[in-house]
């Protein structure tokens, strides 16, 4: 691994040279695609250096300690020296391996966040608008942007199915981990009875293409404009603003009604399309099961499920790694971090642990 790390450094001391010539300066694409990745190893080029300080002060303070004739206060203040530079090896050591698993090429990208409602009928519609506003103040606590793209609302005010863009800084490496069957316990607003019921909602987490990702050919395309319907103020049913797109080549059916505008409409739905395609493109590229999104979501049975709510308990238990919380008013309010921070760290034990190596 440090001959792996010393290939890096000089791959970053070519990158940072290279920064430098006024050609490569001139050429916009080549100069970001150069800063993207000087951003990127930098973090493990200054944890190896720390590393690289530690280990020399650990072998200036083993040699002068083997030397012997040491004055008593000074070999004292120098197996403290050595200690402290120990003590520091292993912590780095596992930064660095941390630092040099493969990244997944996504992790940096802005998102596509869907979400449905699955069995359950008016309680799934229900929790699924209370799970829209989870990733809403999540994002808000992280200074993300939120837009909502689409939402097709019931008469309850539940929401059978949503689409929303979320931008910021490694919005992908953190919500990933949100795709699949969310369950929830507890006693519908629509029960006489006092009765619990569980249902579910689906979320897919799609990491948002851009143009240069995935070129959409007009000819395969099929936009419908249609008139809005559900809540969004006076243009509703007086003006066909609303967008429907058909992908032909995969039957994939995109609509956008948010709007009042017929173009931003199409932009967003446009947006929708090339993420759910890109996501599909990469599936396939990794041997999925299936190729499609629902590979990422399931059916929305009720034993399909990454994590349970359960009301009546204050729980929130994610079932991939075993974790229960009692602090699902926090969770809901968007105190996400707890369990994406378990969930990352399994991750990355997992792959630490596929990956091996020694310290050489």
């Amino acid at each position: 691994m440090l001959e792996q790390l010393r290939q890096v450094r000089r791959r970053y001391q070519e990158v940072e040279l290279s920064l430098r010539d006024p050609a490569v300066l001139a050429d916009n694409a080549r100069c970001a695609s150069l800063m993207r990745e000087y951003r990127r190893l930098t973090p493990l080029m200054e944890a190896f250096g720390r590393y690289e300080a530690a280990c020399a002060d650990c072998a200036e303070a083993r040699a002068l300690l083997e030397e012997g004739g040491l004055e008593p206060e000074f070999r004292e203040m120098v197996q403290a020296q050595y200690a402290e530079s120990r003590d520091k090896l292993e912590p780095l050591e596992h930064q660095l391996r941390l630092l040099l698993l493969p990244r997944d090429e996504n992790d940096e990208r802005n998102i596509i966040l869907e979400i449905r409602g699955g069995a359950g009928g008016e309680e799934a519609a229900l929790f699924a608008g209370t799970l829209l506003r989870m990733y809403s103040l999540y994002a808000a606590a992280r200074s993300w942007k939120y837009e909502v793209l689409n939402l097709s609302a019931t008469e309850l005010g539940g929401v059978r199915e949503a689409s929303v863009s979320i931008q910021g800084e490694s919005v992908y490496s953190r919500l990933k981990y949100e795709s699949g069957v969310h369950r929830v316990q507890r006693v519908p607003a629509t029960e006489t009875q006092g009765r619990i019921h569980t249902s579910t909602v689906t979320v897919a987490v799609l990491p948002e293409a851009e143009e240069v990702d995935l070129q959409l050919d007009p000819s395969e395309l099929r936009i419908d404009t249609f008139r809005s319907s559900g809540a969004g103020g006076q243009h509703v049913n007086k003006t066909s603003s609303a967008i429907r797109i058909t992908h032909l080549p995969t039957g994939m059916v995109v609509e956008c009604q948010d709007e009042r505008s017929q173009y931003k409409n199409k932009d967003k739905a446009l947006k929708v399309l090339r993420s759910r395609l890109l996501a599909q493109k990469q599936q396939a590229q990794k041997d999925a099961q299936d190729a499609d999104r629902r590979s990422q979501v399931g059916t929305g049975d009720r034993s399909e499920r990454i994590r349970t709510y359960n009301f009546p308990q204050g729980r929130v238990t994610d079932h991939r790694i075993g974790l229960t919380l009692y602090k699902l008013d926090n969770v809901m309010n968007g105190a996400l971090d707890e369990v994406l921070d378990a969930l990352i760290t399994a991750d990355q034990t997992r792959r630490l642990q596929a990956a091996g190596g020694k310290w050489t």
